[in-house]
């Protein structure tokens, strides 16, 4: 049985570097795969990148909702999602507008095409998760998203 020094490519062998072992290593492993799932998205969704459409879809669950917020809940720093939001304002996709009661504060909205690019995507997002599991097993796809879940 592997102890759990094992999956991190530990062996016996003269000194740490030589244990090293980059394709074993857990940050490359998930460049990997987050590398293939933008492909895999790409491919499918070509008219919005992954950033985009966490924004429409994040966007559609809460309806109006500050910029900044927006991004702590999708995971992009203050100047990522004003790139984000300017790029999908330019395309009509969400409205932006000065909060009423903090004048400093930016909300950001979908747009009647907003929503419907949404929607119309929401099937083709389906399909690239699918895609990305797509060698895994149901079970297995269920403890990979759980376990990803437990370190984020």
């Amino acid at each position: 049985m592997m102890g759990d020094n094992d999956m991190l490519g530990s062996s016996d062998s003269d000194g740490p570097a030589d244990t090293y072992h980059l394709q074993e290593q857990v940050g490359f492993i998930l460049r990997k795969a987050h590398q293939r799932h933008v492909a895999i998205f790409s491919s499918q969704i070509g008219d919005l990148t992954p950033p985009q459409f966490a924004a429409l879809s994040k966007l559609h669950d809460l309806g109006e909702c500050s910029q900044n917020h927006l991004g702590q809940l999708v995971a992009m720093d203050a100047a990522t999602i004003k790139g984000v939001i300017d790029r999908l304002k330019l395309r009509g996709l969400v409205a932006v507008a000065e909060d009423k009661e903090d004048r400093r504060r930016i909300v950001v909205s979908l747009t009647p095409a907003g929503r419907e690019t949404f929607a119309r995507l929401v099937p083709a997002a389906q399909s690239v998760s699918l895609a990305t599991l797509q060698p895994l097993t149901s079970r297995e796809s269920q403890t990979l998203l759980r376990l990803l879940n437990k370190i984020t």
